[in-house]
């Protein structure tokens, strides 16, 4: 089995929604690279990474 680090980003910030919900989100980073710099320095290869503001809009 494989994991992956995932980074869901929103107006340029590292967050999670709320069951799916894009008006209820947790903020936990303003600087999504200091957090994916986090991820391989603890040794991932590959980040699975969201541009929520995309798929909201339907296009990046």
């Amino acid at each position: 089995m494989r994991l992956y680090p995932a980074i869901d980003v929103k107006d340029g910030q590292c967050v999670r929604l709320k069951k799916g919900l894009f008006n209820e989100v947790t903020v936990y980073s303003e600087r999504p690279y200091e957090i994916a710099k986090g991820f391989e320095e603890a040794g991932a290869q590959f980040i699975h990474t969201v541009d929520l503001d995309g798929a909201l809009k339907g296009h990046g």
